[in-house]
C-alpha cells in the first residue's frame, strides 16, 4: 500500500541530506573503487526469482528499490542520522540482549551488512552469515567486512525460503526488515526462522516501534515505506507466539525502536518410572 502524498524524505529530507550531510565525492569514490560487475557476479544467481513484493516496489524514494547502486551506496549514509539518537546504540541494543556465546548466526536480510559486522566482531569465533535478496546490497557488505579484516559467509537469498538445512543456526537477527515485508511475508519468515534454529536457539528483531507508528501517523511517512502502515497495524510478540517461540518479549527502545526476541523450545525430557531396573528416557517437544 502506498502512501498517496510524497513522503517527508522527498519533499523536504533528501535536499537538506544531499546538501548538509552526505559527502557525495566519497560517495563517487566508492562508486570508482568498487568492482559492481564482479560483485554481481558473485552474489547474484542467474537463476534467481526475486519476490514481488521486493522488486516491483520503490524503496526510499529510490525507482529500482535496493536492486540498485545508488540504493547501496546511500543506504548507510542516510540510516546513520535516521536511528535517533545513534546507529551504534541502536544496533548495540540488540547485540546486548543476545544470551550465551553462539557459535553459527544468522543475520536475515542483511542489507549493507552494518548488523552483521557487529554481530562478528563481538563474536569473533563465531561463523556468520549474512542473507539479502541485493547483490548490490552484498557487494557493499563485503567490502565493509574486507575493509574491517572480517570473515563472513553473504548469500543472496530469500528470508522466507532460504538454502539452508533444520537446525543449522544458534542465532537468529533480523534488522529493520519487518516494515520493509508485507505482514504475512513477516510471519513466513518467522517460521522459516524456527526452522532454522537449534532447540534453545535464539532470535532477535530490531525494528520500528509499533506502538509509536500506530500513534504517529508523520513517522510512517518519513520515506517511501510501502508496507509500514501495515507492519505499525500487527505485532511482533503475536507472530512469534504464532511461529511457536517461547519466551517472547518486546522492549521499546528510545520510543520509535524496539526489539523483539524469542527462544525456540527445546525438548524436555521425560523419565518413565517401571518398576524395573531399567527405565526408559523419552524425548518429547516442549509445550
Amino acid at each position: 500500500m502506498k502512501n498517496p502524498e510524497k513522503p517527508l524524505w522527498e519533499t523536504l529530507l533528501k535536499p537538506f541530506f544531499q546538501t548538509f550531510l552526505i559527502d557525495q565525492a566519497e560517495l563517487a569514490r566508492l562508486s570508482e573503487i568498487i568492482d559492481w560487475e564482479a560483485g554481481r557476479s558473485r552474489f547474484g544467481q542467474p537463476d534467481f526469482q526475486y519476490p514481488e513484493y521486493y522488486q516491483n516496489q520503490n524503496f526510499h524514494g529510490i525507482e529500482g528499490g535496493y536492486l540498485t547502486k545508488t540504493a547501496a551506496l546511500t543506504y548507510d549514509p542516510i540510516t546513520r542520522y535516521v536511528l535517533p539518537p545513534n546507529e551504534d546504540w541502536v544496533r548495540e541494543a540488540l547485540s546486548d540482549r543476545i544470551g550465551g556465546q553462539p557459535r553459527r548466526i544468522l543475520d536475515l536480510g542483511c542489507g549493507t551488512g552494518s548488523m552483521t559486522l557487529m554481530l562478528k566482531k563481538r563474536f569473533s569465533e563465531s561463523t556468520v552469515c549474512g542473507l539479502d535478496l541485493s547483490p548490490e546490497m552484498l557487494t557493499i557488505a563485503d567490502y565493509k567486512a574486507q575493509q574491517a579484516g572480517l570473515n563472513i559467509d553473504w548469500r543472496q537469498g530469500n528470508a522466507e525460503k532460504t538454502p539452508f538445512v533444520p537446525h543449522s543456526f544458534d542465532l537468529i537477527t533480523i534488522a529493520l526488515l519487518f516494515h520493509e515485508l508485507p505482514p504475512v511475508i513477516s510471519q513466513a519468515v518467522l517460521r522459516e526462522c524456527f526452522r532454522l534454529l537449534i532447540p534453545g536457539g535464539q532470535i532477535l528483531i530490531l525494528d520500528g516501534n509499533q506502538k509509536s507508528l500506530r500513534q504517529t501517523d508523520w513517522l510512517t511517512n518519513i520515506f517511501e515505506e510501502p508496507y509500514i502502515q501495515d507492519y505499525a497495524k500487527e505485532s511482533v510478540d503475536a507472530w512469534l507466539g504464532n511461529a511457536q517461540f517461547e519466551a517472547v518479549q518486546s522492549d521499546d527502545l528510545w520510543w520509535v525502536h524496539q526489539v523483539s526476541r524469542g527462544m525456540k523450545p527445546t525438548p524436555i525430557r521425560e523419565t518413565n518410572f517401571s518398576t524395573s531396573e531399567n527405565s526408559n528416557e523419552i524425548l518429547v517437544p516442549a509445550i
